[in-house]
């Protein structure tokens, strides 16, 4: 026998809404067609409150609320587009854009525009990282007080293997590559938050080259990451290039080859060349996440008689 589930009612930028107890304000949102923005929530991760994009007003609380994580409460007064939630996700998303390189974050493309964020107020606009160089682990990031990069200790990406490519200029400091690494979903544990304030960076234990961690190349972290800090090695090479271009790809859904579990696996091919991997987040089987050979293992695939 089912047990019936409670109803919460609450009302939502002035209309009223009715959802299960239990479901965030997010989700509240969401039912009710809101779009609430986010860079660093999930479907297939535990909520940890940190880019604070989705702030929301709660009639008679002291603060905004993160609704990504916030539960609904009975006669809840949500307040998604005032001037201070306006006022409150712009000022962030400024102060990301002036500290951070994301220009491979399409989604913070997107929200700047909607809240007309400018990032340049906070100082010159973040320098993207050069690329090509093969160090071997680099400290974090350095940011100058007035909140923006300093061009002469951007750090180069780290292609330290033939996967995937980090870049900490672009990293937001989300943790949700730690997350998919750890208890969320591989239990690896390769990779955690080092350090502190200024300098604190995604690092492998002790600073190691990815091939000497613990890593397993499952590519969850570059699966979850938002901002391209961490890529695919063709799509970074593609990129280099310039031949990177989203409106000559297609994606086509495919189950894995390797092994009798069923993943479901999202191709994104440009050029006749499959350039990308991902496994939809709300797939049973997946949730989102694959192992080495469900994301990276397609070579074959493309080996071509005759090509090197």
């Amino acid at each position: 026998m089912s047990i019936p589930v409670r109803m919460v009612a609450l009302t939502i930028d002035g209309k009223p809404a009715c959802v299960p107890e239990g479901s965030t304000l997010r989700e509240a949102c969401e039912a009710q067609g809101i779009e609430t923005p986010t860079l660093c929530w999930a479907k297939n991760l535990t909520p940890i409150n940190v880019c604070r994009i989705c702030v929301v007003e709660l009639e008679g609380a002291r603060v905004l609320a993160p609704a990504c994580s916030r539960k609904v409460e009975p006669g809840m007064v949500v307040k998604t587009d005032s001037e201070r939630v306006r006022t409150s996700r712009r000022l962030v998303l400024e102060l990301l854009g002036s500290s951070v390189d994301l220009s491979t974050a399409p989604a913070f493309k997107a929200y700047a525009e909607r809240y007309g964020a400018k990032p340049e107020r906070f100082g010159p606009k973040a320098e993207p990282s050069p690329a090509g160089a093969r160090d071997a682990a680099v400290p974090g990031h350095h940011v100058e007080p007035d909140g923006a990069r300093a061009a002469t200790t951007a750090q180069p990406p780290k292609v330290d293997n033939d996967l995937y490519v980090f870049d900490s200029t672009k990293c937001m400091l989300c943790y949700k590559c730690v997350q998919a690494c750890g208890t969320e979903a591989q239990n690896t544990f390769a990779i955690a938050v080092a350090g502190r304030g200024f300098d604190a960076r995604i690092s492998t234990e002790h600073a190691v080259p990815i091939p000497d961690s613990a890593c397993v190349y499952c590519g969850n972290c570059v699966g979850a990451c938002p901002t391209g800090a961490l890529m695919f090695k063709s799509e970074f090479d593609l990129r280099q290039a310039g031949q990177w271009d989203e409106s000559k790809q297609t994606v086509t859904d495919t189950i894995c080859p390797y092994c009798g579990v069923g993943c479901t696996l999202s191709l994104r091919v440009q050029d006749n060349r499959i350039v990308r991997v991902t496994s939809p987040s709300d797939n049973s089987v997946t949730g989102g996440h694959l192992c080495v050979k469900g994301r990276f293992g397609f070579e074959f695939v493309q080996n071509r008689e005759g090509e090197d």
